[in-house]
C-alpha cells in the first residue's frame, strides 16, 4: 500500500481529518516506525542516545509506582489506539489499575499518563499535534520532557484542554494521580549519572 509519510507536522493541528484509519495503519510493515494521528501517518526518527537515557529513567520510576499500586507502566513501540483516526506510540505512558481493562494486545483506550521526551525532529509534533490529541482523548496528565534544557512541562487536562502544574519545590506531585510523585533533582541526577558512566572512553 503506498501512503504519504510526513516528517513534519504543520504549525498547528489540522482542521479537517486524514485519508487513513486504523486499519491502513495495522497495514503497514514494522519499519519504517511511524504513528497515525488525526488520519495522517508521521515518521518516528530513531531516538539519540540522551532520550533513551531519559526514557529508562523515568519508566524505572513510574514502573516502581504501578508496581506499588497496581498500575503499568510501559515505553514504545507499543500502540495505544486513541481513535479510528489515531493510533500513537508514547514514548512513556502509564495507566492505573483503575483503567486496567484498556491493556489488551495493544492499548485500547487513553492512559492516565503519557509523557514524550523532545528531540529536534519530534519538538513541534509533540507541542502541537500530540497535546491536541492526547488532551481531546482524555489523557489525564501529559509531561513533555526536554532533555537539552532538564526541565519537565506537566500538563493537566482539565475539560479537554490541558493546564501547566508548577511543582512547589523540588518534588512534583499529581494532584489528579495521587500515587504520581517525581522527586526533579534525583530524576535528573540519575539521568546525568547514566550519560557519564555510558561516555565513550578516550
Amino acid at each position: 500500500m503506498a501512503v504519504a509519510l510526513l516528517k513534519e507536522p504543520p504549525l498547528s493541528p489540522d482542521s479537517d481529518l486524514g485519508p487513513y484509519r486504523r486499519q491502513d495503519y495495522e497495514a503497514l510493515p514494522d519499519e519504517p516506525r511511524c504513528e497515525l494521528i488525526y488520519g495522517r501517518f508521521y515518521l518516528s526518527p530513531s531516538p539519540s542516545r540522551l532520550h533513551q537515557i531519559v526514557v529508562t529513567v523515568l519508566l524505572r520510576l513510574l514502573d516502581d509506582i504501578a508496581l506499588e499500586t497496581g498500575g503499568s507502566a510501559y515505553v514504545a513501540p507499543l500502540d495505544v489506539n486513541l481513535a479510528d483516526h489515531s493510533v500513537v506510540q508514547p514514548d512513556v505512558f502509564y495507566v492505573s489499575e483503575a483503567r486496567r481493562e484498556i491493556l489488551q494486545e495493544r492499548v485500547e483506550g487513553a492512559p492516565d499518563l503519557a509523557a514524550e521526551v523532545l528531540s529536534p525532529g519530534t519538538a513541534r509534533h509533540d507541542r502541537v499535534q500530540k497535546l491536541s490529541l492526547y488532551a481531546e482523548s482524555d489523557v489525564r496528565e501529559y509531561w513533555i520532557v526536554d532533555p537539552l534544557e532538564r526541565q519537565i512541562e506537566f500538563l493537566v487536562n482539565e475539560g479537554g484542554r490541558y493546564v501547566v502544574e508548577v511543582p512547589a519545590g523540588p518534588e512534583y506531585r499529581s494532584r489528579v494521580l495521587p500515587e504520581i510523585h517525581l522527586d526533579l533533582p534525583a530524576f535528573w541526577k540519575g539521568v546525568e549519572r547514566r550519560l557519564r558512566r555510558q561516555a565513550p572512553r578516550t
